[in-house]
């Protein structure tokens, strides 16, 4: 079809583009996906980086919102291959003295571990995980839309609006429980005393009891193998190595959807934008950058605090203060001494990522935006202090810093993987404040990306979203 035009060009394949492509497809529109690197996926793909036979996730992980995504669920993935894999434990938190928290998949063990927070918990978090179902389209769609179940969302809204150190503080007396809940929060990429930053803990944490936190079986690179398997079934393209600069870059289509940052469209077709609605998008925010350590490993990682060792996800950082302080600093543009790390056992869960007997280990910090400083220690310090003789256990790294990160995927401006701040009302509105998100005022260009609602996170909703949105209007 590359003669004709084409009903819509997804430019971008990550999980979001491949969602908008998938669903324009399955409603029998002609659709081509640009991708610039030389393979699909974004942020959803896995390579051996350190050594043969040791695959590794190249930025998503562990994907409990791809799990929960009702996008995703609604998609036959299996038949192409996708497995979920749960680990025994989806997350655990160490801390110093060998005590810790772990969130079980089962809300009644979880609450039975957490001793006298046990009831505060299954109040607060249980209440959302069995009410998931019905929060959980919402949690993922844009703000303006009317919420189908606004009792349940009015009960996970209410504690949500709060910071993550106050509600911690109020709901919980013991350190454990309240590190657990900070650990989680922290996945926000904001102080933790900052508005809202309660609802990244919340939706966390009553996603472990609800769907869990998986890996995919294989690498994170199954997922998108399966969405491209799905999309060429349904007559869909994906044409790898096809950078967009320039607008004349895209075969003539009657729409194009962008799985990129608002800056990528400026710069691509920031002329046929209005110059007010160009200057709102120029003034989209990127947040903090990670700083990343892939390891191969010849045993597995030695924590003291005994059920991290079968954790999925292990939250490196200590007490609530401590998380607190290290995320104040990276929000004030310091790098911290301790940071808070977030790390991934993959290969707990899926053995298939490692030689027999060996492990992988994924592990990242928040560091300032363009952040050039070697984090190399901080990171493996803050492990070894819940692990003696990690260092030991390293057979090889991968170092990715923020500039490593930003050229491997022109979404990650200055290493940013969630494709903007959280801070302020983008949180809730992005790219701008506007009651139809994904559309621009030129009806040919639409985003559908990580910058758009739902905002971070491997679930496809915002392509799908936007998606829907060009086939009420556009190719209705």
């Amino acid at each position: 079809m590359s003669a004709e035009q084409w009903d819509a060009v997804v430019v971008g394949a990550g999980p979001n583009g491949l969602a908008a492509a998938i669903t324009l497809a399955r409603a029998g529109r002609s659709v081509l996906v640009l991708e610039a690197a030389d393979a699909a996926g974004g942020g959803a793909r896995s390579a051996e980086l350190t050594a043969p036979g040791f695959v590794h996730d190249l930025c998503a992980a562990i994907l409990p919102l791809g799990a929960g995504s009702p996008f995703f669920s609604s998609l036959p993935l299996d038949r192409y291959g996708l497995e979920w894999v749960h680990p025994k434990i989806p997350v655990a938190h160490p801390l110093d003295d060998g005590r810790g928290a772990v969130a079980h998949r089962d809300l009644g063990a979880t609450t039975a571990g957490l001793g006298s927070d046990g009831a505060r918990y299954g109040r607060l978090v249980g209440g959302i995980a069995h009410r998931w179902p019905a929060l959980v389209d919402h949690l993922l769609g844009p703000v303006v839309r009317m919420p189908r179940h606004p009792f349940a969302l009015a009960r996970f809204g209410i504690p949500a609006l709060l910071p993550a150190h106050m509600l911690a503080t109020r709901a919980f007396r013991d350190d454990t429980t309240r590190a657990l809940f900070a650990g989680n929060a922290a996945h926000a990429i904001l102080p933790l005393t900052r508005p809202l930053t309660a609802s990244f803990g919340l939706v966390l944490l009553a996603a472990a009891h609800a769907v869990g936190w998986p890996v995919a079986r294989g690498g994170t690179q199954s997922l998108t193998d399966a969405l491209v398997s799905h999309l060429g079934e349904l007559g869909g393209v994906v044409q790898t190595s096809s950078p967009v600069t320039r607008l004349a870059d895209v075969p003539p289509s009657r729409v194009v959807l962008f799985d990129t940052t608002p800056r990528t469209l400026v710069r691509v077709a920031g002329d046929l934008l209005p110059a007010r609605y160009r200057a709102r998008l120029e003034r989209f925010r990127h947040g903090p950058g990670v700083y990343k350590l892939d390891y191969a490993l010849d045993e597995p990682v030695p924590w003291t605090y005994v059920p991290a060792r079968r954790a999925g996800t292990v939250h490196v950082g200590g007490t609530l203060e401590e998380v607190a302080r290290a995320e104040a600093d990276v929000g004030a543009g310091r790098h911290p001494q301790r940071p808070f790390v977030l790390v991934a056992q993959q290969s707990v869960a899926d053995p298939t990522r490692a030689p027999v007997g060996k492990h992988t280990l994924w592990a990242y910090c928040h560091v300032p935006s363009g952040s050039t400083l070697d984090m190399t220690s901080a990171i493996e310090d803050q492990i070894e202090r819940f692990a003696p003789g990690f260092r030991d256990v390293v057979a090889a790294r991968a170092v990715r810093s923020p500039a490593d990160l930003e050229a491997e995927n022109a979404n990650y401006v200055g290493g940013d993987i969630a494709a903007g701040a959280h801070s302020g009302l983008q949180l809730l509105f992005r790219p701008t404040v506007s009651m139809r998100p994904y559309r621009t005022p030129n009806p040919r260009l639409w985003l559908c990306s990580a910058s758009t609602p739902p905002g971070a996170g491997v679930h496809g909703m915002a392509g799908f979203h936007a998606a829907s949105a060009v086939l009420r209007t556009v190719l209705a």
